[in-house]
């Protein structure tokens, strides 16, 4: 049996340890957090490089892919140094190959219609291939990464101002503390409601989860959340909130939607090949032959609404 372990940033509440079966082989998946301390994630990584299959980075990435470069978090890139004999992921090849895949066959196949949705993508630089197949496709987003992630209350409307914002602050934000730009350990429990208007203008939210739930407002009724790393609690917290859809890029198992880190940590297991080998094109052929499709949850009715055959507005 092979063994994925993702050490997470983010709180030990939210960890899951689950064994599933895939193409002959079997696979234990583990999640366990370290609740923010950097230490301890530091730890935790150097004791188990070796003795797994694959580590995974949870809660957060080596860096950020924007526009063909690359801009790796200092804090990041000091604690995972050191792990040389245990294959590293943190998502990014799924995020660039099965998200956008996502986006796609919602579209093709009539679940969502993005050239007739708004849509807001919290943080854009943090999902590629999810960001450019949605801006591709409508022309009424918000990318909320000024907002979510540094607290300067400015929507950008399209993707030549994100590319501005990337080239102007990403080389100095990567040398921030992380937690400075990212809910850690028990912040990922909190829900502090913020940008209210942009929720509720929005058809569609997609993007990290964690980020969406930080900020989630009272009601988002008839909302569609496109994400991943979703539990059976956070599940009652949107139904609650009355959102419509819950469509998760990455397969639910045992109540839980695992984090794109994990499965990718399957993925480079399955395919044998070293993380940052493997195209797109390569990723997507393996979720072929794992029966891999987008799991899409109803979780509250909607009334006078529909969004089979096409995005449908109220009226």
């Amino acid at each position: 049996m092979k063994h994925i372990l993702s050490i997470s940033l983010g709180s030990s509440t939210r960890d899951k340890s689950v064994e599933i079966d895939t193409l002959g082989e079997r696979f234990l998946l583990e999640r366990r957090g370290t609740d923010g301390d950097l230490q301890r994630f530091a730890q935790f990584l150097k004791q188990n490089d070796g003795k797994v299959d694959c580590l995974c980075l949870g809660g957060t990435n080596l860096g950020l892919h924007w526009a063909g470069r690359f801009y790796p978090f200092r804090d990041i890139q000091r604690v995972t140094r050191g792990i040389k004999r245990t294959p590293l992921v943190d998502g990014a090849g799924l995020k660039n190959s099965l998200e956008r895949e996502t986006i796609r066959r919602l579209q093709d196949e009539g679940v969502i219609d993005f050239r007739r949705a708004k849509v807001l993508i919290p943080c854009a630089t943090d999902r590629v291939g999810m960001t450019e197949a949605i801006c591709a496709l409508s022309s009424d987003y918000i990318l909320g990464d000024l907002m979510f992630n540094l607290g300067v209350p400015i929507p950008l409307h399209s993707t030549q101002s994100l590319d501005t914002m990337v080239r102007l602050l990403l080389p100095i934000v990567r040398r921030l503390p992380f937690k400075w730009l990212y809910p850690t350990g028990s912040k990922q429990e909190e829900i502090r409601p913020k940008y209210q208007r942009y929720y509720q203008w929005a058809d569609v939210i997609a993007g990290d989860f964690p980020i969406i739930r930080r900020h989630l407002p009272d009601q988002l009724d008839r909302g569609i959340i496109i994400t991943n790393t979703t539990t059976e609690e956070d599940v009652e917290v949107l139904v609650s909130r009355g959102v419509h859809l819950l469509i998760t890029t990455t397969p639910v198992i045992e109540g839980r939607s695992f984090a794109t880190n994990v499965m990718e940590g399957v993925f480079v297991c399955l395919m044998d090949k070293a993380p940052g080998e493997a195209s797109a094109e390569e990723y997507l052929a393996m979720a072929e032959k794992m029966g891999w499709a987008p799991t899409i949850r109803e979780l509250n009715p909607p009334e006078g609404r529909s969004v089979a055959g096409g995005y449908v507005n109220n009226g």
